[in-house]
C-alpha cells in the first residue's frame, strides 16, 4: 500500500499529486476513527469496484478528526500545551492505516485536516479529486456530508455527479442494526459490580425507553458509529463495542518503569508511559491480549523488514489488564493522568521495557476497589486471571 502524507496550505488548498491519466480510481474518504464495521463496509465497497473495473482504489484519510479540528477551533493534535491531544480518539493514524492495508487499499492520502481545508466547497474539491487524482466512482456512507458547512450531503453530490456526468457515485448503507439512544452530555462512568455491564435499555418498554430518553436528554445515534463506540467504552461495556468494531478495540503505548508492586507480590505487570495512542476505556480491570510490537524506536518498515508483521506474527499474551487514575492531572490533556498496567498471564519471563505494545481488550472483568491487604489483593488477581483466561481463550 502506497501512503502520500499532504497538508493544506494556509488558504486551504492541497497539492494534490497527478495520477496516471491512463488509470481512474475508485475513491472514499473519511477520519474512519476505529474502522468499525460501517468503515469497513465502505471501504470494501471501494476495493471491489476497483477489482470489477480493474482500477485503482484509494482512500484519502484525515487526521487530526474533523469533529476535534471543529471542536478545538482549528487546533492541531500535538505534545505541547498549545496543541492538545485528541483523548476522543479511538484510534492513532497508524491503527488506520494498518486496517486499510489488511482490507487491500492499494493508495491512501493523508490529509492534515485544518478550518481553512474545510472551508472549501464540495465542488471545488470533487473537481480536484476528479481533475487531479482521477477519479471514475466515489464511494460514501448513507449520511456523509462534506465541504463548507457540510453542504455536499448525498443528495447534492448525486446531483453533481449526475449533472457533469464525470464521475459516479456509489452510496452504501453502513447504518447497521438501526440507532441507540445516547445521553446527550454523558461522562465516562465505571460500572459498579464485576462483570460486563447490560445495556440499560435491553429488555425496556417503549414507553421505559421514551422516559430514560427524556430523562437522560438522550439524541439517536447510528448503531455502528464511532461515537456510540466511544460511550460504550467509557461504560465498560466492551463486548457490545467490539462487535461495532469487527475486532478488539486497542491502545499503544511505551512500557516503562513503574512502582513494581505487582512485581513484590508475583503479578509483574508491563506499564505504559502517558502517551497512549488510542482511546483509553473507563477505569476498571479488563481482560484481554498484550502485543509485542518490539523496539519502541523501529518503525512500521524497520519492523517489517526483521519479519514480524505489525499486528498478525507480533508475541502476544492473555492479560488481566488495569486502568486506574492518578489524582493529578496533565498539562497536556487537562484530564486526570491515567495508568495502564498489563499482567502477561504466561510461565516466561518477558523483558518489555522500551518496546511499543499493543493492549487488547476483550471484555470487562471488575471496576477499581481498594484492598485491606496485599493477601485479599493477591487471590483477587489469581479470580481476575483465572477469569481473563476463559475469555481470551
Amino acid at each position: 500500500m502506497n501512503i502520500t502524507t499532504l497538508t493544506p496550505d494556509d488558504n486551504g488548498d492541497v497539492d494534490w499529486p497527478s495520477a496516471d491519466n491512463d488509470r481512474r480510481v475508485v475513491v472514499t474518504l473519511g477520519a474512519f476513527d476505529g474502522m468499525h464495521l460501517g468503515h469497513q463496509a465502505v471501504v470494501r465497497r471501494v476495493v471491489e469496484l476497483a477489482h470489477r473495473h480493474d482500477v485503482g482504489s484509494a482512500v484519502i484519510l484525515f487526521d487530526p478528526r474533523p469533529a476535534f479540528v471543529h471542536a478545538s477551533g482549528g487546533s492541531d493534535t500535538g505534545s505541547d500545551t498549545n496543541n492538545p491531544i485528541d483523548t476522543d480518539a479511538l484510534t492513532g493514524v497508524d491503527e488506520r492505516l494498518n486496517r486499510l492495508e489488511e482490507l487491500g487499499v492499494e493508495q491512501v492520502y493523508v490529509v492534515h485536516y485544518t478550518l481553512a481545508f474545510a472551508s472549501k466547497s464540495y465542488i471545488f474539491f470533487l473537481g480536484q479529486l476528479t481533475g487531479k487524482l482521477g477519479m471514475r466512482t466515489l464511494v460514501l456512507g448513507s449520511d456523509a456530508a462534506m465541504g463548507e458547512g457540510r453542504k455536499g450531503d448525498i443528495k447534492a453530490i448525486a446531483n453533481l455527479a449526475a449533472a457533469t456526468g464525470v464521475f459516479e457515485l456509489d452510496v452504501v448503507d453502513d447504518r447497521g442494526p438501526g440507532e441507540v439512544r445516547i445521553p446527550r452530555d454523558w461522562t465516562p462512568e465505571a460500572p459498579d459490580a464485576p462483570g460486563e455491564p447490560a445495556d440499560p435499555l435491553a429488555d425496556a418498554s417503549k414507553a421505559e425507553r421514551r422516559a430514560w430518553s427524556k430523562k437522560h436528554q438522550a439524541k439517536a445515534t447510528r448503531a455502528w458509529s464511532s461515537s456510540n463506540v466511544r460511550y460504550l467504552l467509557a461504560h465498560g461495556r466492551v463486548r457490545e463495542a467490539n462487535a461495532i468494531l469487527g475486532h478488539c478495540h486497542a491502545v499503544t503505548g511505551e512500557v516503562v518503569h513503574g512502582e513494581e508492586r505487582g512485581r513484590s507480590i508475583g503479578f509483574p505487570t508491563a506499564n505504559l508511559g502517558d502517551q497512549v495512542t488510542g482511546y483509553l476505556p473507563v477505569d476498571g480491570v479488563y481482560a484481554g491480549w498484550l502485543v509485542d510490537m518490539g523496539v519502541a524506536d523501529m518503525g512500521v518498515a524497520e519492523s517489517e523488514s526483521a519479519g514480524r508483521n505489525t499486528t498478525q506474527d507480533a508475541p502476544r499474551w492473555p492479560a488481566a489488564i488495569s486502568i486506574g487514575t492518578k489524582p493529578t492531572f496533565s498539562k497536556t490533556t487537562g484530564l486526570h493522568e491515567r495508568v495502564v498496567e498489563a499482567y502477561c498471564i504466561t510461565e516466561d519471563w518477558l523483558e518489555l521495557y522500551g518496546h511499543t505494545v499493543r493492549v487488547e481488550f476483550a471484555g470487562f472483568l471488575r471496576p477499581q476497589v481498594r484492598f485491606d491487604g496485599p493477601d485479599e489483593l493477591t487471590a483477587e488477581l489469581k479470580r481476575n486471571v483465572e477469569e481473563t483466561k476463559r475469555l481470551t481463550a
